[in-house]
């Protein structure tokens, strides 16, 4: 039985199984068992998902396997999306816009805060690198404003909803940013993204076990994207259920992009807590703000060309409140960071931010 677990492991096994699920279930109405089942295996997929990402970032190295975790979670991100806007209609013409901005709040305030409050339980203070965390705080406000704000102010369509040539501007915008944080982070100045010690000297290197070979790296890219569809699909099987959940708690429809980006962030932040008690803050502050700005830069642009084909308007502009929480948000990240350090004053700031996000998440 030892020798069929080590041959078939839980991280090999759950990604079938989850495909196999997707193929039962799709297109299906299912009773309330069945959807527990489903959700487990969502939940198990998600898991397996973020740990195949590890293996091939352990492979490639930092701050290239932040990027493979991030690029992963936003692929779940805007196959969910996508798929449920597909089937929303007019309901679901701000899913876009509430997932997103759900996904910036949880990176920069839930990952970001928990992060820095870990990492100091030892030392009184975290430290970290604030050049390039300054940078990727500027890349979100940057790709928040054109991309969430801007809509709620141009004239060009009535409401909070970008005209064709905007959308098109706001894509190619985001995606060029994308590209450019990328290529700094991992060519011109990848030192700004590696991990500092307390004394402040660069940690180039992983002190766990020696990287996977190619041959494991490739098996774990192939369950990588099996799992990533599983997830996708069985993500569209739960939406009606998570929908009904929303409407039975008297939430505010918005909050099913709330409940989207808790799921397919929840292993990123897992992840990031492993790194932050290693001491390794940088590696946490990259997957947070990395996240963020690939959920914007990578979105947008994917919603750009569905709105193609999906019927219904796109609304992409943050309501006041939204406004308010994210302008506070970068005002205070921005004093997070520049110092290079921060104290667990700074994290409990930034996840007293993130409760009062999802306190207005349910009573806006």
């Amino acid at each position: 039985m030892a020798d069929l677990r080590s041959r078939f492991p839980w991280t090999t096994t759950i990604p079938l199984v989850a495909l196999l699920a997707l193929v039962a279930t799709w297109g299906r109405d299912l009773n309330v068992v069945a959807l527990v089942l489903v959700a487990l295996l969502l939940g198990a997929a998600v898991l397996a998902a973020v740990h195949h990402a590890e293996v091939v970032a352990h492979r490639v190295g930092e701050p290239y396997g932040s990027i493979v975790l991030a690029v992963a979670v936003t692929v779940i991100e805007v196959g969910l999306i996508v798929s449920l806007m597909s089937s929303g209609g007019d309901k679901s013409a701000s899913l876009a816009r509430d997932t997103v901005f759900a996904a910036v709040m949880i990176t920069t305030n839930g990952i970001l805060g928990l992060s820095l409050f870990v990492a100091a339980r030892r030392h009184g203070f975290s430290r970290f690198n604030s050049e390039g965390t300054g940078g990727a705080l500027a890349t979100i406000a940057t790709l928040a404003a054109l991309s969430l704000v801007l809509p709620s102010f141009t004239l060009g369509e009535p409401g909070p909803v970008f005209t064709g040539p905007q959308l098109a501007f706001a894509a190619v915008a985001s995606l060029a940013l994308y590209a450019v944080f990328i290529f700094t982070q991992t060519v011109r100045h990848r030192d700004f993204f590696l991990p500092v010690t307390h004394e402040g000297e660069l940690v180039d290197e992983d002190e766990h076990a020696a990287p996977p070979t190619s041959r494991q790296t490739l098996t774990s890219l192939g369950l990588l994207l099996v799992s990533l569809g599983a997830v996708v699909g069985l993500a569209k099987v739960e939406s009606p259920a998570i929908e009904s959940a929303v409407r039975a708690a008297g939430f505010p429809p918005s909050f099913v992009g709330v409940v989207i980006a808790l799921l397919v962030l929840a292993p990123e932040t897992l992840a990031a807590l492993r790194a932050a008690r290693r001491e390794r803050v940088q590696t946490s502050l990259n997957l947070a703000l990395g996240s963020a700005i690939a959920s914007i830069g990578l979105t947008i642009p994917a919603i750009a060309v569905a709105s193609i084909w999906l019927e219904g308007p796109l609304e992409l502009g943050l309501g006041a409140t939204q406004m308010v929480v994210l302008a506070l948000t970068v005002v205070v990240g921005v004093l997070t960071v520049v110092p290079g350090r921060a104290t667990r004053l700074q994290a409990s700031v930034h996840l007293v931010l993130f409760a009062g996000f999802l306190f207005l998440a349910i009573n806006p």
